[in-house]
Order: C-alpha cells, then sequence, then structure tokens
C-alpha cells in the first residue's frame, strides 16, 4: 500500500532523537507548560518570523482562541473559505460566532480576494482565509481588504508550515496565525497539539491565559478561559522535528514536481491544482482534479491498486449538515462546489520515493488507457 501520508516512515528517520527526548520528558516526570514547551514556543515563532507563539492542545482550538482573544463572539460573523475541512469554521462557532463564506479561485482552492468584500456585512468581525494544500492565499490583496474595512487578518495556517508569500512565512501577515501539528501536518506532533503565532504582545498575553483556564498566575483567575494546553510530550517532539521541516518541505515539492512532469507525460485528462509564483508551497496535500464523473471510479480503481487515494474535501463547509441552519443550497458558492467534485489527493509525503511516485501515475494512467474513464 502506498499511503497518503506514510508518518511511518518519517519516524524511522529521526526515530533516534524521538525516543531520547520522549524518554527525557518521562524521567523528569514534568508534563504540562514546561521547559519544553516554552522552548518551543520561541523556537516556532522564530521559525515563523514572528514575535511569540503560544501552544494550545489542537488547531481547531487555535482558531476558537485567536477569535476570543479579538473579542469575537456572539453575534458575530468571520468571514472565511467554504472548501477546508470544517475544524475551520468549528473553531469559530466554538468561539460563540458564526462563519460566513467567500467562493474560491477556481485554480488553486483558496478563498478568491476579488469575492471577499461581496460577502462582508455589518456583523463581520475578521476575515480567515485558509492556505489550503500548502499554499498560502493571495495574501496582498486580502490585507488590503482588511485594512480597507477595519478587520483583523486571522490566518487559518493549519496546512502551511513553512510555506511562504513574497517571503513571508505562513502565520506572520495576520494579527494571529493559527497552526495544527495533527500527526500528518508536515509539521506534525504524535497526537493532538497546535499553536498561535503572534506579534502583538498584548494578544500573546491573552492567548496564554485563555488556554490555562484564564490564568495569569496560579490559581489567579482573571478571565474565563479554557484548558487547552500543549503538553510537554508533544513539544519535545516538535522541537525534534522542526530543524527537519524545511528539508521536509523541499522534498514534498520536488516530489510534486516529479508527479506535474510524470502526469505530462502521461497526457491523460488530470490537471493538479494550481500553484502561484508569489511564494513557496509546502505541499502539505497533492491534489489533482478529474472529470466528476470518473472521479469516484477512478478513486475506487487506485485504491484497488493499494494506492490510498481519498478527498479533501467532498463536502464544502456551507452544504455540510452542520451548517445547514445557514441557508446557503448548493449553486450559492459554485466554484466551491465544482472543486468538490472534482478532486482526489495522491500520496505525498517527503519520503515518497520515484518508484512509488511512478507506480501512482501509472495506475492513474491504466484507468484511462484500459477505456474505464473513456465514458462521459
Amino acid at each position: 500500500m502506498i499511503y497518503i501520508n506514510d508518518t511511518g516512515a518519517q519516524y524511522e528517520t529521526i526515530k533516534d532523537e524521538i525516543l531520547r527526548v520522549t524518554q527525557a520528558v518521562m524521567e523528569r516526570s514534568y508534563f504540562i507548560l514546561g521547559e519544553n514547551v516554552s522552548a518551543f514556543e520561541r523556537e516556532f515563532a522564530a521559525y515563523c518570523g514572528t514575535k511569540y507563539a503560544v501552544g494550545v492542545a489542537n488547531g481547531t482550538d487555535a482558531i476558537a482562541l485567536a477569535c476570543r482573544a479579538l473579542g469575537i463572539g456572539q453575534g458575530d460573523e468571520v468571514l472565511t473559505s467554504t472548501h477546508t475541512a470544517t475544524f475551520s469554521a468549528l473553531g469559530i462557532s466554538m468561539a460563540g460566532a458564526t462563519p460566513t463564506f467567500a467562493d474560491i479561485e477556481a485554480d488553486t482552492g483558496n478563498i478568491d480576494p476579488a469575492k471577499i468584500e461581496a460577502s462582508i456585512t455589518p456583523r463581520t468581525k475578521a476575515i480567515m482565509p485558509v492556505h489550503l494544500y500548502g499554499q498560502m492565499a493571495d495574501m496582498d490583496p486580502i490585507m488590503e481588504i482588511g485594512r480597507k474595512h477595519g478587520l483583523p487578518i486571522i490566518e487559518d495556517a493549519a496546512q502551511a508550515h513553512g510555506a511562504t508569500y513574497r517571503g513571508k512565512k505562513a502565520g506572520s501577515m495576520g494579527v494571529l496565525g493559527c497552526f495544527s501539528f495533527y500527526p500528518t501536518k508536515n509539521l506534525g506532533a504524535y497526537g493532538d497539539a497546535g499553536a498561535l503565532v503572534t506579534d502583538d504582545p498584548q494578544l500573546a498575553e491573552v492567548l496564554h491565559e485563555l488556554r490555562n483556564g484564564g490564568q495569569r498566575t496560579r490559581y489567579d483567575h482573571v478571565r474565563v478561559g479554557v484548558n487547552s494546553r500543549i503538553d510537554e510530550l508533544q513539544a519535545a517532539i516538535l522541537r525534534v522535528k522542526l530543524p527537519h521541516l524545511d528539508e521536509w518541505n523541499m522534498a514534498r515539492r520536488k516530489n510534486a514536481q516529479r508527479y506535474d512532469e510524470m502526469l505530462r507525460i502521461t497526457n491523460v485528462p488530470v490537471r493538479p491544482v494550481a500553484v502561484r509564483e508569489y511564494g513557496e508551497t509546502c505541499m502539505h496535500l497533492y491534489v489533482i482534479r478529474v472529470r466528476a464523473e470518473d472521479r469516484d471510479a477512478l478513486i475506487a480503481h487506485l485504491v484497488e491498486n493499494g494506492i490510498a487515494a481519498m478527498i479533501h474535501y467532498p463536502v464544502p463547509v456551507h452544504l455540510s449538515k452542520a451548517y445547514g441552519f445557514l441557508g446557503l443550497g448548493e449553486g450559492s458558492l459554485p466554484e466551491a462546489e465544482n472543486m468538490a467534485r472534482e478532486i482526489i489527493t495522491l500520496p505525498m509525503y517527503a519520503e515518497l520515493t520515484e518508484t512509488q511516485a511512478q507506480t501512482v501515475v501509472d495506475v492513474v494512467a491504466a484507468y484511462y488507457t484500459m477505456g474505464i474513464g473513456a465514458r462521459g
């Protein structure tokens, strides 16, 4: 089986380091908000080019706490993308606010800056672009819209660890950047974990309090907070992985270029999601678009041949049952709906070999050359 993301292959390359630091945490027997958390927060902030990082329990909490730190809650709206994991919207809902949506760019899947202003209402209190599949959204026009309307920009960078936009790292352009360290992310923990980054010292202080029950110091609860703390084990693991991140991202980009060339040679009717020239993608996922009538059969063909293909994401958030109360039916965000019908995610990770990539492409090509995909 060729997996979508082979975390075991990565583990084998850093196994000795991981075992050393996890053993050290166990021997020290200090598990919550200790030296590894503080050190990782410093190191991750430096990596992102920000002054502060605040470790939290997961990426969804990061979004919720970003909203709360900005005073966004009941009756407010946060404008975001509908073509993303529903957890992006759930973070907004957890803060008591309501997600609203703008449509996406047809070729990248990222939120379309040209369609944002029409979706702003008097209740909009922030704009949250999602950096999808490892590529940052087109941030310059988004930042300008934010300035024009007095709206802070929150970056959902859960899929964009190390991605850049005109030389700036994901998470560093908005007032807050939100990250997930879910195990399959480019920078993944061995469990749930997340972080926020910011240059604002007041926001950093509020976030430190919010994530720890609203405490400024122990038993001094100065606000109504939550229990959302990254733990020492995960922080120690992430500290091992962080120095490898740029190298892993480079390998992912190389693998994507390899896929691009192999698919071009086969001349099959599939096209990769576009990569813009304004920055470097970290290539979190390698996604292709196919004819809607071929998509499910092609996935089944891939799986039957030992390739773990899947869909990121099959249902736009506005069409999910969870957000049916928004009243947005089919046709309301057509580009996102079209993309959701046509996309397939192929295996992508730093350790993917040329032979494995060729196998994937050969199986895709066979679907068409055998005539399976000739219908319609």
